[in-house]
Formats: structure tokens, C-alpha cells, sequence
């Protein structure tokens, strides 16, 4: 059976606004220990620490070149995959989840049909802050994911106030409108049981659309013994415990198959895993490239070189984009509405 060897970096729960990481992410490789252990030695010949850690050997310069050298051998290697989100503009894709799209669908309106959400999350998302100021726009997603988490009368009063106070109907009046007006469709939905602002449901769902194809037949997953890897460990099990036949189209390239190939899930310590360990520079890596080129923080390595590393079905990420036609033909045909409704399912057991 196949072992894919997985970690995360900058998980914060269901916080998204949170400063210091703007971006979060994970990576699934399936590689031996043995293999990983020798890539180690290779590449880092001299290391002297228990364990291969990203956020260390980056403050060292001597070692930017084996980090790029060793991640450049098991890319062209091994089956792998990274996944990288920018979790405000996936905050403001969950507002227009929530805030939003059950005001259309009660009307009848295809709100999901070929990403539709996706190219308005990328527009609000790259308007408001100009058309209303960056703090208003600032103000009504921590507002959004206070209420979601909080699901008082207060919470979504607040959250309808923020809204109302901002220049909502010159900015994009088709994404606030419906909560600026209270629907009650909108309210309803934000305060259901099990709705949540937590990314790792996503970046799971898009690890786990690319390890079925890669894995020939079944396959188990083992990440590290980690408090914030306990949220996903739980999300894994709930996946893996889904045994209706169900086929979901989420993009032109991406198809989810239930029961999943995926059949076990298992922690272990990152110190006794070389391959866990590989994993770990490869979302640090990710991560740290994508502050660079979003101007948050100066990287140890180039970003560009970093990205360059990647072949075309190695690396997701759910980033906004105001290419809309491209948008539209990629996500042509997606069943998005079906797979929320799945992950409200199974996230209220």
C-alpha cells in the first residue's frame, strides 16, 4: 500500500486574519523513509539537529543552495504535491458562501455555475479595499468570522452593521448586498452547526484530489504528531469514513470519488520520519516564496526559482485572479455547490 508522508505550515484554526501568516499550506509526498533519509544525508551532509526543519536551515545561507537542490531532486523523483492559500481571499470566498450565495439560491440564481463565486471572490477581494478602504473591508471579514464562529444574535448584528457603515453599494453591491439587507437565507446559513472559517477542509480536499490520481491503487496517509495536525487528522478520518458512492467534478483536471482510495491515516513523530521531514521543507519553501512575491516579508530563497521547481500537477493553489475567462473555463462544469454542501455534512457529525 502506498504511504504519502504529509505536513502543514501556518495553520491558525479558524482565524484567518491573522497577520503573521498570511498564507497556509501543506504538501503530500509519497516517498520511503530510506529514500527521504538518503536525500538528507546527500544534500545536508553536515546537519547536526535531530531533524530537518525548514524555518532553521533557511536563517543559514550556506544552506539555500542544498534546499533548492534537494527539493529540485524530489520533484523530478517522486509523486508529490503542495497546495498554498491565501486565506483572507479564501475568507472572502467563504463570505460569499454564506453572506451571499443563499440569497441567490433561494431565488433560483446558479450562483456556483463555472466559478462564478471564484471570479467575483477575486473581484471583491481586489476592489473593496480601494473602493471602500482597506480597514472597512478588514473590519467586515473579521466581523464574517466572528459570526460564523460565534453564531449570536450579536455576532451577525455586528457583522450586518460593518457592512452597512462601508461604501458596500458602490463597491460591489451583488457580494454585500444580501447580508447589507439581512436575509434571513444568509443568517441562517452563517449560524448553522458546523460551518466554519477553518482552511484545513480545503487544502485536505485538494491534497487528497491529487493523491488518488497519483496512487496506483490504495494508499494511507501518516503526518506529524502536532497539535495543529490534530484538526486534520480528524478531517481525514471523516473523509475516509464517507462510504457513499459519490463522483464530484470540482475543475476541468480535478474529479473527487467517494468512498475515497484513501483507507487509513496515522501520526507519527516528524524526528522518527525523514520523509515527514521532506515534506516539511517543501510547504516551508511554498509558503515563504509565496510571502515574498506578495511583498508581506523578504525571503531566504527566490521565489521564482522556488515556484520554477514545481511541475504543472505538483502545486494548487487558491489564490485570486481577475483572469476571468481563464477562471471560467477551468472551473467550467464544477460541482462546487454539491462539494460545500458534502463538507457542511460531514464537518456537523
Amino acid at each position: 500500500m502506498d504511504r504519502f508522508s504529509v505536513d502543514e505550515s501556518g495553520y491558525t484554526g479558524a482565524d484567518l486574519m491573522n497577520n503573521d501568516q498570511r498564507f497556509q499550506g501543506a504538501t503530500a509526498i509519497l516517498i520511503t523513509d530510506d529514500d527521504a533519509a538518503a536525500l538528507i544525508k546527500k544534500h545536508f551532509p553536515k546537519l547536526q539537529a535531530p531533524e530537518l526543519k525548514y524555518t532553521s536551515l533557511a536563517r543559514r545561507a550556506s544552506y539555500h543552495e542544498p534546499l533548492i537542490n534537494l527539493q529540485r531532486e524530489v520533484l523530478a523523483n517522486h509523486k508529490a504535491v503542495t497546495c498554498v492559500v491565501d486565506k483572507r481571499y479564501l475568507l472572502t470566498l467563504m463570505f460569499l458562501d454564506y453572506a451571499t450565495e443563499p440569497f441567490y439560491y433561494e431565488r433560483g440564481f446558479p450562483f456556483y455555475d463555472d466559478g462564478q463565486n471564484y471570479a467575483m471572490a477575486s473581484l471583491l477581494y481586489s476592489i473593496a479595499p480601494t473602493m471602500m478602504g482597506s480597514v472597512p473591508f478588514e473590519r467586515i471579514l473579521m466581523a464574517f468570522q466572528k459570526a460564523v464562529k460565534e453564531k449570536t444574535d450579536e455576532s451577525v448584528q455586528e457583522l450586518i452593521h460593518r457592512v452597512r457603515e462601508s461604501k458596500w453599494e458602490a463597491t460591489l453591491p451583488e457580494a454585500l448586498g444580501p447580508i447589507a439587507t439581512a436575509s434571513p437565507e444568509c443568517i441562517e446559513a452563517i449560524r448553522t452547526p458546523g460551518v466554519s472559517t477553518d482552511a484545513a477542509f480545503v487544502i485536505l480536499q485538494a491534497l487528497i484530489s491529487r493523491m488518488e490520481v497519483m496512487s496506483k491503487g490504495t494508499y494511507r496517509v501518516e503526518h506529524d504528531r502536532s497539535k495543529n495536525l490534530l484538526q486534520y487528522n480528524e478531517l481525514f478520518q471523516s473523509l475516509i469514513d464517507y462510504d457513499e458512492k459519490l463522483e464530484l467534478k470540482q475543475t476541468q483536471i480535478t474529479t473527487m470519488k467517494f468512498p475515497l482510495k484513501l483507507e487509513q491515516v496515522s501520526q507519527v513523530d516528524s524526528t522518527d520520519s525523514p520523509a515527514i521531514q521532506i515534506a516539511d521543507v517543501l510547504i516551508g519553501c511554498a509558503l515563504q516564496a509565496g510571502n515574498s512575491l506578495a511583498g508581506l516579508r523578504d525571503g531566504e530563497l527566490d521565489p521564482k526559482t522556488v515556484f520554477g521547481l514545481y511541475g504543472p500537477d505538483q502545486f494548487i493553489h487558491i489564490t485570486p485572479s481577475l483572469d476571468f475567462e481563464e477562471q471560467k473555463e477551468f472551473r467550467k462544469g464544477g460541482q462546487t455547490e454539491e462539494t460545500i454542501r458534502l463538507y457542511g455534512k460531514l464537518m456537523r457529525k
